[in-house]
């Protein structure tokens, strides 16, 4: 067999593995660390700089978003759009959008939206409003515990976890 023709069927092989879910393919481990929808939507479609810009969740238009880290981020006008474009890190949301307070926990939970506090120029989310309180205590130490457990839970599935 030419290398050519066996180069192509390993790759063949490969592709078929990973569709499948036999061997991850990056673009499933990286979009683990980020919370979204089956469409790959983030933040259910909230404006991530409206928490910023407007202080308020705003929900966001199918017309304005953009991509980043895999996940689709969708805007309520294009100005919002721009800024993030321009520095995208600085608007998403921690801990990939998932629950800022589960993260504590070792786990990932979904979010509400509304559920929401900007500390120190980050977006940070939580799965509720009696999360939210119970985060809201201690955002500083929660903040620094977060930040530890995430560099071990990013990458993990909801499931592992």
């Amino acid at each position: 067999m030419s290398s050519k023709i066996f180069t192509a069927f390993a790759i063949v092989i490969a592709f078929t593995l990973s569709s499948c879910g036999l061997i991850p393919s990056q673009a499933n481990s990286a979009i683990e660390a980020v919370n979204v929808d089956e469409n790959r939507v983030a933040i259910k479609g909230y404006d991530p700089v409206a928490y910023f810009t407007e202080a308020k969740p705003v929900q966001g238009q199918t017309q304005f978003t953009s991509e980043y880290n895999g996940a689709i981020y969708q805007f309520a006008s294009i100005e919002h759009k721009a800024l993030f474009d321009g520095e995208p890190a600085k608007y998403a949301p921690q801990f990939g959008g998932y629950c800022a307070f589960g993260v504590t926990q070792e786990k990932k939970y979904d979010v509400d939206p509304t559920a929401w506090a900007v500390v120190d120029g980050k977006l940070y989310l939580n799965l509720n409003a009696g999360a939210q309180r119970v985060w809201d205590r201690d955002r500083i130490g929660n903040i620094a515990s977060g930040d530890s457990i995430w560099l071990d839970i990013e990458n993990k599935s909801v499931s592992e976890l």
